[in-house]
């Protein structure tokens, strides 16, 4: 039987990313195509709906992002460069960055797994190459994005490594989140990133 892979698994936003690439991008998208205020308030409601749980993650995700809308996923990428470029890595976590760099040196493999869309995460990597990566997949169908499947979020990261590593032993060294999710469960050491960037073992 093949030895385990190690890896360790980092969520990007709050966590190597000091900031929520949701409302960041957001930000940006509205700043580079002059929105609406209407289609900002549409937005927050939604957002408010999934903060007090009364949608789910998926329907939360392709109604928040209806910004995105009539925009291809070309156009989203060349932005999400853009929004990358001024991002990464001036408002990223200086600590968890230098703990990727350990763990490299160390053999263990770096996979990142983020709830963020992979229309616009996927070009964070071009500047910050790791092992692998996952994020909530996207497809673009009559001027809007879907979600397929579920949401990137709790138990389907654990579903979607597994997926990725297709049979593949592994053994999770270490996992760094904002929040106290289920992959955090199945590390051997488990850290929590707090708001103010300190990281704290669970």
């Amino acid at each position: 039987m093949p030895e385990p892979l190690k890896i360790a698994v980092f969520d990007i936003n709050g966590t190597l990313y000091r900031k929520k690439s949701k409302e960041e991008f957001f930000r940006f998208i509205c700043y580079r195509n002059s929105y609406k205020l209407a289609d900002i308030y549409h937005l927050l409601l939604f957002k408010l709906l999934g903060s007090l749980r009364l949608i789910n993650q998926t329907q939360f995700k392709e109604n928040f992002f209806n910004y995105l809308d009539k925009l291809p996923p070309e156009q989203v990428r060349r932005y999400a460069a853009e929004y990358w470029s001024i991002e990464y890595p001036r408002y990223f976590n200086e600590a968890v960055l230098e703990r990727v760099d350990k763990l490299r040196e160390q053999g263990v493999q770096i996979f990142c797994i983020s709830g963020g869309l992979d229309v616009y995460m996927d070009p964070l990597y071009e500047l910050f190459p790791v092992d692998a990566h996952l994020s909530t997949r996207v497809e673009y169908k009559q001027d809007t994005y879907k979600v397929i499947g579920e949401a990137c979020k709790d138990e389907v990261k654990i579903r979607r490594l597994e997926e990725y590593l297709d049979g593949q032993p592994y053994e999770i060294v270490e996992a760094y989140s904002d929040d106290e999710e289920a992959i955090l469960e199945k590390a051997e050491q488990a850290y929590l990133v707090k708001e103010d960037g300190e990281i704290v073992s669970i």
